[in-house]
């Protein structure tokens, strides 16, 4: 074999830019806080923008207004609705994705096991909501009420993973499915209330693609542009139709199959049969990718596929979009006394708590649940504190709540505030209520790759 077969690549050479950039970029990206991190860095920068001597620059920027033609029909928007309309239809499509893996093959396909976790977020979406809806009753932020109603898991999972090897690996998974339902409900919330003026045809159009779709998928038609091309139609025809766009990439990810297409191959077996040959031909490498691919489900590919590009490029981006709000002294003392401030903050911060506590307080006491092994009520009231950090889905429901900068303003910093605050309480709750060694359930953890926990922490569970 050639000297030069035997170099390392370059990733793994000794070069100066592989040593000092190239390795610890990838060790960050596989870290679990990785998606949160970037999150915050864009969230920052955006705050930092809006209140420099260059906001103006920031304000154009997102205002810029950007046309399509399509077949004569023009679609005119500027650069942040083309953020939260385009980018973050695929934002919702991963979310989809992962809806559909958790209920047909994850935790949530197991009744029993979804109780806890679907008890819990159903709490912590309803008192919030009533919260903010008492403080608001009959004002100009009565609209509102959806925006305390979300978790965002990215800042939670790095909230946790800044706690280390103390958090049981249960309350994790419990967390990540508390999220899946949280997430369920927002879309729920997005398609019924926060969609106006409903286009009929366009409406019309979009089922129609989504069940051509369907068909597909039943004959089992798997070429992907087709399905790249029927995914944009069923988009365009959401937007147009007056429902939110994103809805359009919720449904799309609830239509990709769950289950492998094929029986689960056998590495063991595959690994025999070249070991067969001394030369490993083209066309059995090709066969054999072929079964290692099919016995993946699309959803669970696509996830990987789109799960880096979610996670550390759309929503960085949408927060750089989105989280810019002058925090100007006149600001901060409209919003100290603004009613839909005090409603997300009262909402995010004590709803969370007593809505997903008491859920899962009466859900145990009444036997409809059990809390997972080495768990406690006090490390629910921490977990359920963190998922008081409402940010992205917060931010995104706020834009649609609201059409005037005033409010939207007063929203976006009742949105950063209890973030903020719920980020430290809850790391400051679990940190107490946590036992100082590693927890049993902390040991499943250990060799599984940590990148599937970035952003929104797909599928973590218990080997076996």
């Amino acid at each position: 074999m050639p000297q030069a077969s035997r170099r390392p690549i370059w990733l793994h050479s000794d070069r100066f830019l592989a040593r000092n950039l190239g390795r610890p970029a990838l060790r960050f990206l596989r870290i679990e806080a990785a998606g949160g991190i970037l999150l915050l860095f864009s969230t920052v920068v955006a705050l930092a923008w809006a209140n420099s001597p260059w906001s103006a620059a920031y304000h154009d920027l997102w205002t810029t207004e950007i046309a399509i033609d399509i077949a004569g029909h023009v679609v005119a928007e500027d650069l942040r609705h083309w953020v939260n309309d385009a980018l973050m239809a695929l934002f919702f499509f991963v979310v989809g994705l992962e809806i559909k893996q958790e209920l047909v093959t994850g935790h949530l396909s197991r009744v029993r096991e979804a109780l806890l976790p679907a008890v819990g977020a159903l709490g912590g979406m309803v008192a919030p909501a009533l919260i903010y809806t008492a403080i608001n009753v009959g004002g100009d932020g009565s609209s509102g009420w959806g925006i305390p109603m979300a978790t965002d898991i990215a800042f939670a999972l790095g909230v946790l993973a800044l706690l280390g090897e103390r958090v049981p690996a249960s309350l994790k998974i419990l967390l990540l499915a508390l999220a899946i339902v949280d997430d369920i409900g927002a879309i729920a919330v997005i398609a019924a209330f926060y969609s106006d003026d409903i286009q009929g045809a366009w409406a019309l159009a979009a089922l129609a693609g989504l069940a051509l779709i369907a068909v597909l998928t039943r004959v089992r038609v798997w070429y992907v542009p087709v399905y790249t091309a029927l995914g944009f139609a069923v988009w365009f025809a959401t937007l147009e139709s007056g429902i939110h766009a994103t809805i359009a990439g919720v449904a799309l990810g609830l239509l990709c199959p769950a289950k492998p297409l094929m029986p689960e191959a056998d590495a063991a077996v595959i690994a025999e049969e070249l070991s067969d040959d001394r030369q490993v031909t083209v066309t059995e490498i090709r066969t054999v990718s072929f079964r290692l691919r099919e016995s993946v489900s699309v959803a669970e590919r696509l996830q990987d596929l789109l799960h880096p590009w979610t996670s550390y490029l759309v929503i960085p981006v949408f927060a750089l979009a989105n989280a810019g709000v002058e925090l100007s002294s006149d600001a901060i003392g409209d919003a100290a006394t603004s009613p839909i401030t005090g409603g997300i903050v009262a909402g995010l911060l004590l709803g969370k708590v007593i809505g997903i506590t008491g859920a899962i307080f009466v859900a145990t006491k009444l036997r409809i649940a059990t809390l997972p092994p080495g768990v406690t009520m006090r490390q629910i009231a921490g977990m359920a504190t963190l998922a008081g950090i409402g940010f992205t889905v917060s931010l995104f429901i706020a834009g649609l709540a609201f059409d005037t900068a005033a409010l939207n303003a007063e929203a976006k910093i009742g949105i950063l505030a209890a973030s903020a605050l719920a980020a430290v309480g809850g790391s400051l709750g679990l940190r107490a209520a946590l036992p100082r060694g590693a927890p049993n359930g902390a040991t499943l953890m250990s060799g599984r790759d940590p990148s599937r926990l970035a952003s929104r922490g797909r599928d973590e569970r218990p080997d076996g």
